[in-house]
């Protein structure tokens, strides 16, 4: 009798329908596992296991820079960002955890708000588009407030983010009174720059609060949010570093959105005797080899 492991809400949600149509079409038994389980077992495998798995952002440059080989140190923070947002504190690597904070705001009110504020049909190309956004159009900055010296007394520069789409509201109200519509003179692109960075800037400085309360040092940021996108990385990066004054570093991983299907994929079922949880890890690692040859030779 074969098995496929599953982890996540789905997982239970739909697990009575899938388990019966499963078993009796195909012979296969679905195993649930519990969703911070499969986070935790998938980061500690993918931190210590596969090179060149963990980054970190350049402040400087902007540029990403791989760790070949990187060793974890306990406690960690994973942050994972999906629809919301969980902030698990790992301490030790026999898998002891304890879910310490989150945030309803996150990949969810991102998409929710922008369905409703852009035309965009996907996650890809609302992240595509803010590339070529400015949300100081829509934001106002400190420069707005204080002039191009900024408030540098309490460290804010010109281009620090004063109130999130605090520009807006001028611009809706000249709107009505030269009777155009709301957003006649708003860049969908300006738009997405400035929710992003008001999510992202949330959530790295609760991530930071947290690391910091908890004694933590170093912050794993996962989830299908990130997406390996750029802006997200920089907002997220420089938020750790400007709330830490640089004695944090915000790490990434490549496989960012897949930590906890690894996760499942590594983990036992209780009544499976032949189950070889070394021989699983050994073909994981090879599948990562595979695919980083694949990529060099692209």
């Amino acid at each position: 009798f074969q098995y496929v492991v599953t982890t996540g809400g789905g997982s239970y949600k739909f697990y009575e329908n899938l388990n019966k149509i499963f078993t009796e079409k195909h012979k296969i038994e679905i195993i649930k596992k519990d969703e911070m389980e499969c986070l935790i077992h998938g980061l500690n495998f993918l931190i210590n296991d596969i090179p060149n798995e963990v980054f970190i952002m350049d402040h400087q440059t902007e540029k990403i820079n791989y760790i070949e080989q990187c060793k974890v140190s306990y406690p960690y923070l994973l942050v994972n960002i999906g629809s919301g947002v969980s902030m698990i504190k790992v301490d030790g690597p026999d898998g002891n955890f304890q879910r310490i904070g989150g945030s309803s705001l996150g990949g969810g009110t991102l998409w929710g708000l922008l369905s409703l504020l852009t035309d965009c049909e996907d996650y890809d190309s609302m992240l595509k588009l803010s590339e070529s956004g400015a949300n100081k159009n829509v934001d106002m900055l400190v420069g707005d407030i204080y002039g191009e010296t900024g408030y540098n007394k309490i460290g804010l520069k010109s281009s620090t983010i004063a109130s999130s789409f605090g520009k807006v509201f001028n611009k809706v109200k000249r709107n009505k009174k030269e009777k155009k519509p709301n957003g006649a003179d708003i860049n969908q692109a300006d738009i997405i720059k400035s929710l992003v960075y008001s999510i992202s800037n949330n959530i790295g400085q609760i991530s930071y609060l947290q690391a910091n309360i908890h004694g933590v040092e170093s912050i794993f940021f996962g989830g299908s949010y990130i997406n390996r996108h750029h802006f997200i990385i920089k907002t997220l990066s420089y938020a750790i570093n400007f709330w830490s004054k640089g004695e944090m570093q915000a790490h990434f991983l490549k496989h960012d959105g897949y930590i906890g299907a690894i996760g499942s994929f590594l983990m036992s079922p209780e009544d499976v005797n032949d189950y070889d949880i070394n021989e699983l890890e050994q073909q994981t690692r090879d599948m990562f080899d595979m695919k980083a040859e694949a990529e060099y030779s692209e």
